[in-house]
């Protein structure tokens, strides 16, 4: 009988540290996609297309950048802050140069300040879509399409909000297959 009851414990034990892992494996996952639905966290919402509504009412963009400790390019915005309409099309550029003599690829996490205007800052079309890789000493411009949501001015807590930043964290990643194949034949034909 006592052994039975430690058996039940050990199994009792076993699902509990299963199912622990598994809310742990799941739970950035849901995370990133209760933030993508409900903007908390300052993420933002995206479109295939601009907004069919433009305000007379205009808001003020601010743009920041930064980067990973060890990531190695220079990252910045090409531009401080733009005022815009709210719900037309907006366009500004980011700027990286990757100074080493390797190629490097990165991947850029963005998000939006205050919170509250995260679900309604809609981007169209981003560099943060898809890994960057920079060859040796390149520079390039890096867009972003943008509109600001018309039922900002609507929302509880939204509608005070006169000034969004836009921020891009830029950090290294492993260069994709192809570009790693790349490197090593050119390297191979340099010997």
């Amino acid at each position: 009988m006592a052994m039975e009851g430690k058996n039940k414990t050990l199994v009792q034990t076993v699902g509990v540290v299963v199912f622990m892992g598994a809310l742990a494996w799941a739970s950035v996952p849901f995370y990133d996609w209760f933030c993508r639905v409900t903007g908390f966290g300052g993420v933002t919402a995206t479109a295939d297309a601009g907004s069919d509504v433009i305000l007379d009412q205009t808001i003020k963009i601010r743009f920041d950048a930064s980067k990973e400790r060890e990531m190695p390019w220079t990252f910045k915005p090409m531009q401080r802050e733009m005022t815009v309409r709210i719900g037309e099309t907006g366009l500004a550029f980011y700027e990286a140069h990757n100074p080493t003599d390797r190629p490097i690829a990165g991947s850029a996490a963005y998000n939006v300040t205050p919170y509250e205007a995260g679900g309604f800052f809609t981007k169209i079309d981003c560099f943060c879509f898809e890994e960057q890789v920079l060859q040796p000493g390149e520079t390039v411009q890096m867009p972003v399409t943008f509109y600001v949501d018309p039922e900002i001015v609507t929302d509880r807590d939204a509608k005070y909000v006169h000034t969004i930043t836009l921020g891009y964290t830029f950090y290294e990643i492993d260069l994709p297959e192809a570009h790693a194949a790349l490197d090593t034949d050119t390297k191979n034909n340099l010997n």
